[in-house]
Formats: C-alpha cells, sequence, structure tokens
C-alpha cells in the first residue's frame, strides 16, 4: 500500500464527486489488498468515507455541492482511500449534522449490513418496539456490524443475545445486548441457562462453519439463520430442514455489484443517519486516527485483523502522502 498521485475524477451522468474527509476500515478492505497480484495496475481500495460534494452529474438532482455525505461505495470502481472519490449518488445519503467526520464515515457499510440482515433477509420490521416479544442471537456481537445488528435489533423491541469475551460485555450491554455470552463456553447451554429453548433469528458474523450446526439447534422453527462471511467450503444445512428455517447470506455490495436496487441502499443510509442523529444509534468509533495516509491505514488495519476490535476504526483528514 503505497500513496500515488491521481487526477481529480470528473462525475459520471449519476454520480457525484466526493471530497473524501474521514475513512473507516473494514475486514473487507485488507481481505481485498492481500488478494491482489503484485503484477496488477495500482488499485484504490475503501468502502466507508464521509466527505463533502465537489461536483455533480447532469442526471443528479437530489444533492448539490458542498453537502456532506456518507457512503460504502461499491467493489467495482475505485474505494475511498482517495482525496477526491466519485460514487453513484444513489448509494449516498446526507451525513448527519451532528456527528464528526469519522462518526459518519463509521455508519455505511456495517449498518447496511446489519439493517439489511435483519429488515430485508430475516424480514423483522424496521420500526420502533414493531418487534417486541422477538429474539436474535449475534455470534461476534462485539465487533463493527455486530454493534450495529444488536442496536437496530434492540430499537425495534427485539431481546438480543450476544457472543463476545467477557472484557467486552460491558460494550454490549451498552450496545441494546440484553444477554451477554462468552464465547469460549458452551453456548447451546448458556443460552437455554439464559432461559431461551430456542430464538427466532441467529446472526453468524464471524466463520460460518463452526457456528451453522449450533444455529440449526437454536433456531425456532421457520426462524432465520443469517451469515456474512464467505464459506471456505460446502455447508451441511441438513439440520435446517426439519424445523423449515432459511439460510440468508447478506453482502451489502451485491446490490451495487449487480445493479439491484441501489437506490435502496440511500434510503437506508437515510434511515440510519437519522437513528444516529437523534442518538438511538451509536456509530461506535473506538479508535480514531487524526491524518490519512499510508501509514495509519495499514496500523489501522493490522489491529482490526488482529481479531480483538471492539467497534469501529476511523481516520478523519487531512489526506497526507
Amino acid at each position: 500500500m503505497v500513496p500515488i498521485d491521481l487526477k481529480r475524477p470528473n462525475p459520471g451522468t449519476d454520480d457525484v464527486v466526493v471530497q473524501v474527509q474521514a475513512i473507516a476500515l473494514n475486514p473487507v478492505d485488507e481481505k481485498q489488498r492481500a488478494a491482489l497480484n503484485q503484477q496488477q495496475a495500482p488499485r484504490i481500495l475503501g468502502y466507508d468515507a464521509c466527505g463533502v460534494i465537489t461536483a455533480v452529474g447532469s442526471g443528479v438532482s437530489r444533492f448539490k455541492p458542498g453537502e456532506r455525505v456518507m457512503y460504502a461505495g461499491t467493489t467495482k470502481r475505485p474505494g475511498s482511500f482517495e482525496q477526491y472519490q466519485a460514487v453513484a449518488a444513489e448509494l449516498i445519503a446526507q451525513a448527519p449534522a451532528n456527528l464528526t467526520a469519522g462518526d459518519a464515515a463509521a455508519l455505511p457499510l456495517v449498518g447496511l449490513t446489519a439493517w439489511e440482515l435483519l429488515f430485508e433477509k430475516m424480514n423483522f420490521v424496521p420500526a420502533a418496539q414493531a418487534n417486541k416479544g422477538k429474539t436474535l442471537l449475534i455470534i461476534n456481537g462485539a465487533g463493527g456490524v455486530g454493534s450495529m445488528l444488536s442496536q437496530l435489533a434492540h430499537w425495534t423491541g427485539m431481546t438480543v443475545l450476544a457472543t463476545a469475551s467477557t472484557r467486552h460485555f460491558d460494550w454490549l450491554a451498552r450496545h441494546g445486548v440484553d444477554v451477554p455470552l462468552n464465547y469460549h463456553e458452551d453456548l447451546i447451554a448458556a443460552v437455554h441457562a439464559a432461559g431461551y429453548p430456542v430464538v427466532d433469528a441467529v446472526a453468524i458474523l464471524y466463520a460460518t462453519e463452526p457456528y451453522l450446526d449450533l444455529a440449526a439447534q437454536l433456531v425456532a422453527p421457520f426462524g432465520h439463520v443469517g451469515a456474512v462471511a464467505t464459506p471456505q467450503g460446502p455447508l451441511d444445512v441438513t439440520a435446517l430442514k426439519p424445523k423449515g428455517a432459511s439460510l440468508d447470506f447478506e453482502f451489502m455490495f451485491a446490490k451495487s455489484d449487480f445493479h439491484h436496487d441501489m437506490a435502496s441502499q440511500g434510503h437506508i443510509l437515510s434511515q440510519l443517519a437519522t437513528l444516529a442523529a437523534v442518538g438511538l444509534i451509536d456509530p461506535s468509533v473506538t479508535t480514531r486516527f487524526d491524518k490519512i495516509n499510508a501509514a495509519n491505514i495499514k496500523t489501522g488495519l493490522r489491529t482490526l485483523m488482529a481479531g480483538h476490535q471492539a467497534g469501529k476504526i476511523v481516520l478523519d483528514g487531512p489526506f497526507e502522502a
């Protein structure tokens, strides 16, 4: 990962150009970097960003220069690790005025992932107290997606159970988790001991394979098991069949990769911005860098990939070589 000089992009018909003020890091950033071949042309990585629009395409009417926006972008175009980025207007939303650029940049990828999984895949209702009486078990509740998922579920009235190390139990409680579970222990026994023979949904936010059988045992009939990690081999889903339960994969880039209902992501981000503006969800930033440069990105990604990070890592501008 090295700095390079680039020309400022021009907006396509349906694009905006954003001067990036802050970025947030995600595991997918490092996974994509590690997958690059040294012989490939330089690639600009990064997804989460907040910045100010400097230009709009001729087909864009909802946004104008000077507005501060946030977005997660797409895997198909240059990313947010650049000072000026062209992004499809459908994928952005105005950033909450009362959030810092770093806090706003922390919302999009984890927020879209959690929202799509909970409300589009698992079919829970995205409204305050609309799912009261329902239960959700989150595997890996202290990470970025887990922290957002627990808050959204709590907002809708769900009872949330989540796994983490015991040192993160206070973090879970602050992010809407009702029943913290030590991931080192027998999780099936722990869920039962907490008074829940089954749960309505299980979100596996770590490796899918080791937790699929556990999820199949705990999910209620006609419930949902959600997964965000790419399986490393065939999955045995046989145990889901007798319960009529669903296995739902969530990949928030699927919409932009396949040009499917892209505008829904801008709409979801607007709703997340409203919830964040009034304090109903917290961007969950725990680590901040005050400059965007290659050294800080590398340090942040090493921290993130060590596997013990709670919440989000953000880099606030300015950019520097």
